[in-house]
Formats: C-alpha cells, structure tokens, sequence
C-alpha cells in the first residue's frame, strides 16, 4: 500500500466522535493532498515517504500556537534570566572550551565570540535545551492547523528539503514546537538561506553535540545582515536632569557627540566613543536603564524583534567578555502592558481629556504624546512611555 493511502486509511479508522481524533483524521488527508504541493516543489517522493514515516498529529504544538501569551513579564525578571550569574558563567565556560573554534568562526565572518555565544546562551542554554519535538510532525500539524498555515507550510517544505540535501536524518531532525531547530534555533527557511557547514564534513549540522556549524550558521546570519565587528549593540548611558524625553525613540538618530552635547554620557560621565549613530531607548521609561544603541542593536531584532531579547543578547553577551553589570536598576514589577491594557490606558486617557485620537491598544505618536500631556499635567517625567504603573495611576 502506498504511504499516502496508508496514513489516510490509518487515520480514518480513528472515528470522529473525539474532537482530537477527528483532527488527526483530517491530518491524514490533509497529509496525502500536501504531497502534490511537496512534489511541485521540488520534493522527491522518497523524500516524502521518509519523512512521514510516523509522522503524527500533536495536539500539544496546536494548544501551545494557540495560546501563546503576550509578552508581558517584568524587564527586571526577564533579565535576570537572561543574563543570570549561572548563564554568565555558563558563557564563559564556553569561551575557555570553544576558544579556537570561535576565534576561526569571528576570522570567517567578522562576528565577535561573544556576540554567537550570547545567542546560543539565549536560544537553548549553550545547547542544553535544543528541543525534541520531532520537526516534520509538529509542523506538519500547524500546517494543518491552518491558523497561520501558510507559514508553517513553507517551513515544513524548507524542512523536507533540508532532509532531501541530507543535512540530517528525519529522525534526527527535532526541535521546537514551533519548528525552531538546533543549538541556535534556526527555523527552516532560515537555515536554508544562511546555514553554513563549518566543519566541511558536507552537512550543515546544527543539531548534532558539536555546536561548530550552528554557531557559525549564527555568525554568517549577523554578518549577511550587516554586523559591525567593534561596534557594540548598547552603550547604558546616564540622562541629566530635566531631560527631554522627546528625544528617545528608535527614530531619532544623532551621533554620539550630539548626544553628549545634550547631557547624556556613559555611566562614568564620559562621552560615548564614536561607533556611529546612535537612537537613545528607556525600555522603561523614565525610571530605568537607558541605552544608546547602534545598528547592531537592529541586526540582532533580525533574530528576534522582541526588544526584551534583543538587550538581554547585548547585555548577556557584554557580560561574558567580563563587562559589568548595569548600572541603574529595572523597575520591579514593571512590564509590558497586554493589549487589552492598552486599549484601556488609551480609553482613560481620552475619558480624562487626553485625547489618543482612537481607542485601538496600538501605541502611536497620537498616544504617546498623550501620555506626555498627561504626565506634564501631573508634574511626572515626559517620557511618553505606556507603562503599568501610568495605568494603574488613571484606574
């Protein structure tokens, strides 16, 4: 029998009275109609046959897709994560352990070892959590699924293309339930464009114990999006009193010149050393940490966007080259606000004649300058920031 009748005649026999069994079901089929659009891809029917072979149906990738939760912990618990004393150590560790192979992988590609060390620390605890979830199967099931099926679908197409190449073997080939992969968490199409093989044994091997291709894979990815060796992502920089929050903001770019022309210095009241432009964040608001941050600090958002992660890359990676801790300390307690939150902030704002210019939960220039209004009418610092402790003062 061939392998797309048997998965579908298997999965049929389930019945339907269970709503997961009826999933699985429609998986089957889903399965056998996917192989036409596999094939016009590009991939072969062994290929195919392969990496099906046990495939199933997880219930656990489609609960876990469906109930992600926005971000919302506390900036001072994320990084105290991220950058704990055990990951730091941990990092350094790594650096006495890989040293040689790191210095050929920053000759190669011009990214320092710290900088892939902070993003293998970050993704799976220097390779101790690089996920088992077999690939095929889970992205297979959000395929499936439908609610970004789409996505998962050109991800699962990647993902059998890399099998086709014999980077891995299916088995082999486990991750996160989301499809992540690796020491480093490359998704397929991802690993497609950027993978490297290191080690020159003709595969691009970043599940194997030997980190080598993935950390380099890693470095070739922030150099391809234009990582600048010296320079360093963020500068924590003091603010003097009375600062214009105005000025903070991803859009305003000034040198670092200009910004000591303004008041704002590193923590030692010196003038940050010229490493180019620079946009002035307070992740936090007026009663936090604040950066200068460069264009790598924008390569690394190429990895994850979240600007939680982004610092605690930068942050952890300082650390393991024997930086100091921050100086100033994260709000306890502050966090992002969800979305409903936000609409909220933007409703009683307006109610209390600060206009947002909507009640959509998307903070713009229109809320934002709200907010300022707001605190200039309350004797509060301007910096325009939707924080939890503003919300909680408007209830």
């Amino acid at each position: 029998m061939k392998r797309r009748h048997f998965i579908a005649a298997s999965l049929a026999a389930l019945g339907t009275t269970n709503p997961v069994l009826a999933d699985a079901r429609g998986f089957g089929n889903w399965i056998a109609n996917f192989r036409s659009r596999a094939n016009a891809a590009g991939v072969s029917d062994r290929t195919f046959n392969a990496a099906f072979q046990g495939a199933q149906y997880l219930q656990d990738s489609i609960d876990r897709d469906r109930n992600q939760s926005e971000f919302v912990k506390p900036l001072a618990d994320y990084m105290s994560t991220a950058a704990s004393d055990d990951r730091v150590r941990n990092g350094r560790a790594m650096l006495q352990q890989h040293g040689r192979l790191l210095s050929l992988i920053e000759a190669t590609y011009n990214v320092e070892p710290h900088v892939v060390l902070a993003v293998w620390g970050m993704e799976s605890n220097y390779g101790q959590r690089r996920g088992s979830t077999p690939l095929i199967s889970t992205l297979a099931t959000l395929a499936y699924d439908g609610r970004r099926g789409r996505f998962f679908e050109s991800q699962l197409i990647a993902a059998l293309k890399i099998l086709q190449n014999g980077d891995v073997a299916p088995q082999n080939m486990t991750g996160s339930w989301a499809g992540a992969m690796g020491h480093t968490q490359f998704i397929p199409t991802s690993y497609e464009a950027y993978a490297v093989d290191f080690t020159g044994d003709g595969r691009r091997d970043i599940w194997a114990d030997d980190p080598s291709d993935a950390l380099a894979s890693t470095a070739a990815y922030f150099r391809r999006f234009g990582w600048q060796k010296g320079q360093p992502w963020g500068v924590e920089v003091l603010l003097p009193s009375g600062f214009d929050f105005s000025q903070t903001g991803r859009s305003v770019t000034r040198s670092p010149a200009a910004w000591a022309q303004a008041g704002v210095g590193d923590v030692n009241g010196r003038a940050v050393p010229n490493y180019g432009d620079a946009s002035l964040i307070t992740p936090t608001g007026a009663g936090g940490p604040a950066f200068l941050v460069f264009r790598n600090f924008d390569v690394i958002s190429r990895y994850n966007n979240a600007e939680a992660y982004i610092i605690g890359v930068g942050h952890l990676g300082d650390r393991i080259r024997g930086m100091d801790p921050l100086r100033a300390q994260w709000p306890v307690g502050e966090r992002r606000l969800r979305r409903a939150e936000r609409t909220e902030l933007q409703q009683r704002l307006t109610n209390a004649g600060f206009s947002t210019g909507g009640v959509d939960g998307q903070i713009g220039p229109n809320t934002r300058a709200a907010i300022k209004a707001y605190q200039a009418s309350r004797g509060l610092p301007q910096d325009g920031h939707p924080s939890f402790s503003l919300l909680e003062r408007l209830r």
